[in-house]
């Protein structure tokens, strides 16, 4: 692929007070692309003075809207900029932003797919409630969407722009952590599925708590991929393409391969 040819991306950061790491993280993705967009989510602990003189777009919430809100609304200022894809990581040092490239090189020999960062062969790195509670809900959303899914929860992934335009998952405020599994779903009813890149397991000591409950937001989680089990009469043909087969993952290294290449 010649540098012409070569997909124009947006990075989408949302953050809820992440003063702590949000600098990091933000000129670490610019190292990554031109086009960073960060949301600030009705953060009190002055999360936007830490990206003061950075080259990047810093949009607003007056208020806190969630996660879901807070991605979608970087997702279409991306899009009004004609990007070919949209890159999305947390703003708390959990994804490293050197692995942006390794997301983009796997999109580039697989462009109508979702590419997910995907942690959970790290496991070691990874709390033990967490890495069970992301492996139930990989479970039920990889039988919804009919394939088996690599790390369901990751907000490390890169979306094509023409699957956004066209996907449709609520994003409002009650819709927090349930979207980017949603997305999954409603993306393989579309045709669009997803490849995995393996990333590392990082939790910074820097870091504030997660804002993810495993338990409420699992359970959250469950109960929509249920309502859409439900409306398929329980899509069993889902469930059993889910586990017969294994989730499409690049080797460790392909990644960085096909980015020199």
């Amino acid at each position: 692929m010649t540098p012409a040819e070569q997909p124009t991306f947006a990075v989408v950061i949302p953050a809820l007070d992440e003063a702590a790491t949000i600098r990091a993280v933000a000129e670490g993705a610019l190292r990554q692309a031109a086009h960073v967009i960060v949301v600030d989510d009705g953060s009190t602990d002055g999360t936007a003075a830490r990206l003061e003189a950075l080259p990047v777009v810093l949009l607003r919430n007056a208020s806190t809207q969630g996660k879901a809100a807070s991605l979608w609304r970087g997702m279409e200022h991306a899009l009004a900029h004609g990007v070919d894809a949209v890159v999305t990581l947390d703003g708390d040092g959990q994804h490293d932003p050197a692995d942006i490239a390794r997301l983009v090189a796997a999109y580039r020999q697989s462009s109508a797919r979702i590419v997910i960062g995907a942690r959970l062969s790290d496991r070691h790195k990874i709390p033990a409630y967490r890495y069970f509670a992301n492996r139930f809900a990989n479970f039920w959303i990889a039988w919804a969407a009919g394939y088996p899914i690599e790390d369901s929860q990751s907000g490390f992934r890169l979306y094509p722009a023409a699957l956004l335009r066209r996907v449709c998952v609520a994003h409002d405020r009650g819709a927090g952590f349930v979207f980017e599994s949603e997305i999954l779903i409603e993306a393989s009813r579309l045709g669009v599925a997803s490849v995995a890149v393996p990333v590392a397991a990082i939790y910074p000591h820097s870091a504030r708590p997660s804002h993810f409950r495993p338990v409420v937001d699992i359970l959250r989680i469950t109960r929509m991929v249920a309502w859409k089990l439900l409306s398929r009469g329980l899509h069993l043909r889902g469930l059993l393409d889910s586990l017969m087969s294994r989730p499409a993952v690049y080797p460790e290294g392909e990644a960085e391969r096909l980015y020199r290449s």
